[in-house]
């Protein structure tokens, strides 16, 4: 099933489509926190949760261990916005 277009308010996306774009994105979901998600880029690693009313990110740096940077995105705003915000990186 294709997913809204990129303009949508992520609250408008199903659990489901959002979880298969977070897949497509290349994270990984943590088997025990459930809605948390992890993603790895060369020079950054975050977490991703999905908070009741926002989506918040903790990125690291290596090899630091602790995050050093959260953003919170409210699902009001697209897609394609917190796509854009969250996978540049911190």
């Amino acid at each position: 099933m294709p997913l809204p277009s990129a303009d949508t308010p992520l609250y408008n996306h199903p659990l489901p489509d959002i979880e298969q774009w977070l897949i497509a994105k290349g994270c990984e979901q943590d088997r025990a926190e459930r809605h948390c998600w992890y993603v790895q880029h060369s020079d950054w690693k975050a977490e991703l949760c999905l908070e009741i009313d926002q989506l918040t990110v903790r990125y690291r740096q290596p090899p630091e261990s602790d995050y050093a940077v959260q953003r919170s995105f409210k699902y009001s705003l697209s897609r394609q916005d917190i796509e854009d915000a969250v996978f540049a990186g911190p």
